[in-house]
């Protein structure tokens, strides 16, 4: 079942942008956000927009409502693509707008909701595995749910599963993702076996570079744990069995 939206209008209003490269950080420091526009047969169009009031509007649009940019005489349709954010400060440095027309269908991702009581996790002692947290969505953009509830309450044995198939069906929206992908499933509990610690682990260090001026701060990996330079034993370590 998808949750239904609010029908209300939602308005940003924005401005063109003639600031680039390392001056968009001066842009940000005066609580503007750097935008861009674009769409089939629309040409790309920078644009700067009230930091306050675009996160209120995320909050409240996310990706999956219409969001109607006034940007001097004109109101545009778009829905919010790509939220670019700082990795340490969490701070928003970038945002794309994807324009739409209202009678043509779109597709997009709609996250994933789940609702109810599983009796096989409540009285049976499984485990809910969320294995799908978005699928994608094609419909008119003012038919775009806000999220996909899975009830999980019809799962009563461990090992059971959800799939896209047994999700309730709508004539607003179709859901593009193959019937099989698994959405929701629940397993049996499994104990950790614990085995004699044998090696030395050092600790991971991963180090943060901030983004340079007018640069978008890429997403931060960390970094696999590196090896040290001791050759191993030429000997096998004998297998130990755990305590019963």
């Amino acid at each position: 079942m998808a949750k239904k939206k609010v029908n209300e209008k939602i308005n940003l209003e924005v401005t063109l942008r003639n600031v680039f490269g390392k001056k968009l950080r001066k842009l940000r420091h005066q609580g503007v956000i750097p935008g861009n526009i674009y769409g089939t047969n629309y040409k790309s169009t920078a644009v700067a927009l009230p930091q306050k009031e675009f996160i209120k509007i995320y909050r409240q649009a996310k990706g999956t409502s219409v969001v109607y940019l006034k940007l001097e005489k004109d109101e545009i349709p778009v829905l919010i693509k790509n939220v670019q954010s700082h990795p340490v400060t969490n701070s928003i440095l970038h945002v794309d707008f994807r324009k739409i027309d209202l009678t043509q269908k779109v597709v997009t991702e709609v996250p994933v909701t789940v609702i109810g009581q599983s009796e096989a996790v409540s009285q049976k002692g499984g485990v809910l595995l969320t294995q799908t947290t978005k699928l994608s969505v094609e419909a008119l953009p003012q038919d775009i749910p806000q999220t996909i509830e899975v009830d999980i309450s019809v799962i009563k044995e461990i090992g059971q599963e959800i799939k896209v198939t047994d999700l309730v069906k709508s004539t607003k929206y179709i859901i593009k993702n193959e019937p099989t992908k698994v959405v929701v499933s629940v397993t049996a509990h499994k104990e950790e076996s614990i085995t004699p610690e044998t090696t030395t682990v050092t600790p991971e260090v991963i180090s943060e570079k901030a983004p340079a001026e007018g640069e978008v701060a890429p997403a931060v990996t960390p970094e696999a744990g590196k090896e040290t330079d001791k050759k191993p034993e030429a000997s096998k370590p004998t297998a130990t069995k755990p305590p019963s």
